[in-house]
């Protein structure tokens, strides 16, 4: 397993690359609702998302940056982990997938980290799949965690991106209440499908409350980047203002 190895330095510059570099030539636009620090902050604090795109670990990184004072860490397959090793020093740690051994270490990591008061962000699908796929597809390992530490808070965060009024896509964040529960009350089987129930119900709301908002943009989100105008908002300018004349 490889271990989170995390760095403020390299933190503080990779939140610098990734905002004005990435998030902002890619992106029109990238909002969220939500807390993502509960209230009660003297549980665990789990996440849990959907994992629908190749963006989601930076656009998670960069809402943590803007919006919380926690100390978050991200489990990341392993493959991918010893890609992009880098992202060990932003608190990415492994989980090797179908080695028992590993898994077992994996999970006993993350219930230190929550025990010593960190945050710790998963993705129960455990590959990306796409955002319109039904049923999400939890695996088992989230339902394991939360048996083996009952007290831990879940905070259900789901994404929608998209294609909408603009040319380059839109992502909404949207974080969900704190489900608190004795998780000891149930199997871990149990658990892993109310939780993908939940996630399940959080992201169908929020993909018709976007659906139904104007320009596909609902007021309630919280902007978390300064976008350069788009090619649609110069192809406006020029033309629309031409109209007028």
């Amino acid at each position: 397993m490889l271990s989170a190895n995390k760095s403020r330095f390299f933190n503080k510059l990779f939140s610098i690359y990734n905002e004005k570099y990435l998030l902002e030539r890619r992106f029109s636009y990238i909002g969220i609702r939500g807390q993502l620090d509960p209230a009660d902050s003297k549980l665990p604090v789990l996440y849990i998302m959907n994992h629908s795109s190749w963006w989601d670990g930076l656009l998670v990184h960069h809402a943590l940056q803007r919006l919380s004072s926690g100390e978050h860490y991200v489990m990341m397959e392993e493959e991918q982990l010893h890609k992009f090793a880098f992202f060990r020093k932003l608190g990415a740690y492994s989980i090797r997938k179908g080695d028992t051994g590993e898994v077992r270490q994996t999970l006993n990591y993350t219930r230190e980290l929550l025990s010593a008061g960190h945050r710790v962000w998963i993705f129960p699908q455990g590959e990306i799949r796409h955002q319109d796929v039904r049923p999400l597809g939890f695996e088992r390992g989230v339902g394991l965690l939360l048996s083996r530490l009952p007290n831990t808070a879940v905070i259900p965060v789901t994404l929608v991106h998209g294609l909408y009024s603009r040319d380059k896509p839109e992502a909404f964040l949207n974080a969900g209440h704190p489900i608190i529960e004795n998780w000891s009350d149930y199997t871990s089987r149990e658990i892993t499908r109310i939780l993908e129930d939940v996630l399940t119900g959080q992201l169908e709301r929020q993909k018709r409350e976007i659906m139904a908002a104007p320009l596909g943009r609902p007021v309630e989100y919280i902007s978390l980047i300064h976008s350069k105008r788009s090619t649609s908002e110069r192809f406006e300018k020029v033309f629309v203002k031409r109209g007028e004349q």
